[in-house]
């Protein structure tokens, strides 16, 4: 299992929708305005938290996430194992157990191990309520409303054209023209 700034990002998503999805679904555009996290990266975070079964999408207006399960049961592990891809090197190599490859590779499994065990013993809930205790509970943010209806078009005056002529032949009726 790796930590990386994906892994992060996620947990810290995780717990936005977990703070605010009692107004409804949280958009992935207000996810990403709130924590400057780009659309793209959301996109492909929430796409494999989806297929991982820890949120739901819904779509049209008003759409976005929800949590799929209740928050004591997602643990930070199982955010962190569903976007993070597998390095195919941390699985042992054939033939590299000799010496202090071994010895390394024992000292690393049980790291590994022991971040798991104690990802999975937080839970999305315990950081929620945490964040709740720190900032307190989300204001929901009023969106803008489109007015609708028929608005008269500010009439606008063009403005005054010098007399000066604007062609050559304009210029010959000028000139010939009595004063």
């Amino acid at each position: 299992m790796r930590l990386s700034t994906k892994g992060r990002f996620a947990v810290t998503a995780m717990i936005d929708v977990g703070l605010r999805q009692k107004a409804g679904p949280v958009s992935l555009n207000d996810i990403s305005a709130r924590h400057h996290i780009s659309m793209s990266y959301l996109e492909q975070m929430f796409a494999r938290l989806r297929r991982s079964g820890l949120v739901e999408s819904t779509r049209g207006p008003g759409g976005g996430y929800t949590l799929a399960r209740p928050a004591r049961d997602i643990s930070v592990a199982d955010i962190i194992t569903a976007v993070e891809t597998t390095d195919d090197d941390e699985a042992p190599r054939a033939g590299a157990e000799d010496g202090v490859s071994a010895m390394t590779a024992q000292l690393w499994s049980e790291l590994q191990a022991r971040m798991l065990a104690y990802m999975q013993s937080i839970s999305l809930e315990q950081l929620i309520e945490e964040q709740r205790a720190l900032v307190g509970e989300p204001v929901a943010e009023e969106k803008p409303r489109m007015k609708r209806g028929i608005y008269r078009r500010p009439e606008t005056r063009a403005p005054a054209a010098p007399a000066v002529p604007n062609s050559v032949f304009e210029l010959g009726r000028l000139a010939l023209a009595p004063r």
